[in-house]
């Protein structure tokens, strides 16, 4: 196996927890954030700018990727770390989330999903076995079961019987893994019905995944949710598996669900977020089109450490993206990446110190300002 987990600290304040994740004899902290490249690519950046802002994991998409290049060209290349020349750790995610957004219920059955291809209209059916088939195939490190992911709100007996069908499907899917140098998460769901998020995390336990990953949040429901999602499943999944929150990145619920027991999350905010001209700072999100920073001549965030705030003013910045110079969303791509790793080194840090809630009220102060409620 090339990816371990090891737990070596729990808060005794909160449910944070600090790790390490071992791949082929190098170790990655854990709580971590997982850059997005959803086709093999994080948008705009090189891996060698992505190892200078210190990124560990990164995640590639299932779905996409076996629509072009296709998973057999990708096998053929040697795989994707070959592919795409990044020797870090890659997971990739199911497809589920993509073939749902595509699908309608009535494509959904026991066996699996029909949907229309998004690039030609082509007719397809994706299975448990077949999303697991294509991860053996793309040669990612982490694997993750096909699951269905569903809407919120959704209501009690539809959200059971779904919860039902993922579990059928992870265990199909567990029933083909090969295992060959990868690792296989098991994905909660439940909504936000706690007895039901109990349910599916203890039968995923049963099954013995090497990980488990909280599914079905951050699908329009409000943060005060959100938790509630993550507490009613971590509190159920073993102390010495690696806990995956997916599709979660903004800034304040990095911190929160960090304190609910998360190690890994990953998001597309930070690049999609740059393209728009978009950037995180300590004092908040900013606009760089805003017409105050015409003639900014310093950096976006004077505290940042990446190359984007070490090597250009805010003015140039602004002009790129105005201009539509594809250098800007680079740069802002660079920082806000940069931005959330170090976030995740700041949140390390007070783990160890045993002052986390105490950061995250400052961050809270600094980036929302005072008054700020859960929205």
């Amino acid at each position: 196996m090339k990816v371990e987990f090891n737990l070596n600290y729990e808060d005794l304040n909160t449910q944070a927890r600090l790790g390490k994740v071992s791949f082929n004899g190098k170790e990655y902290p854990t709580p971590m954030f997982m850059p997005v490249g959803t086709e093999a690519t994080v948008k705009t950046l090189s891996p060698e700018e992505l190892k200078e802002v210190k990124s560990g994991i990164i995640l590639s998409n299932t779905y996409h990727l076996w629509l072009r290049p296709g998973e057999n060209t990708i096998q053929k290349a040697g795989g994707l770390h070959k592919f795409m020349n990044y020797d870090g750790p890659i997971l990739t995610d199911s497809g589920g989330f993509q073939v749902f957004s595509l699908a309608k219920p009535k494509d959904i059955n026991e066996d699996g999903v029909k949907f229309k291809n998004h690039l030609n209209g082509d007719n397809l059916f994706l299975t448990p076995e077949k999303s697991i088939e294509i991860q053996h195939k793309l040669g990612s490190d982490i694997v993750m079961s096909f699951d269905e992911c569903i809407k919120w709100p959704s209501e009690y007996n539809y959200v059971k019987q779904s919860v039902e069908r993922t579990l059928r499907w992870a265990q199909r899917g567990k029933n083909v893994f090969k295992g060959e140098n990868q690792i296989l998460f098991g994905i909660v769901q439940g909504g936000e019905y706690e007895d039901l998020r109990k349910y599916c995390a203890e039968k995923l336990v049963e099954m013995n995944f090497d990980g488990y990953s909280v599914g079905g949040t951050s699908v329009g429901e409000d943060k005060k949710t959100m938790y509630k999602m993550v507490e009613y499943s971590t509190k159920y999944l073993p102390k010495n598996k690696l806990r995956y929150l997916m599709g979660v990145g903004d800034p304040i619920d990095l911190i929160e669900n960090v304190m609910r027991g998360i190690d890994i999350f990953d998001c597309v905010a930070p690049t999609r977020l740059a393209r728009h001209g978009h950037a995180y700072t300590k004092m908040g999100k900013i606009n760089i089109k805003n017409s105050k920073f015409k003639e900014c001549f310093e950096p976006i965030d004077k505290t940042c450490d990446c190359y984007a705030c070490q090597n250009y003013t805010a003015a140039y910045i602004r002009h790129l993206i105005t201009a539509n110079e594809t250098f800007g969303a680079r740069l802002l791509s660079i920082h806000n990446i940069r931005f959330l790793t170090k976030l995740m080194e700041q949140i390390r840090e007070n783990i160890q110190k045993g002052t986390l809630s105490e950061f995250r009220d400052e961050f809270i102060l600094n980036y929302y300002g005072e008054g700020y409620e859960y929205q």
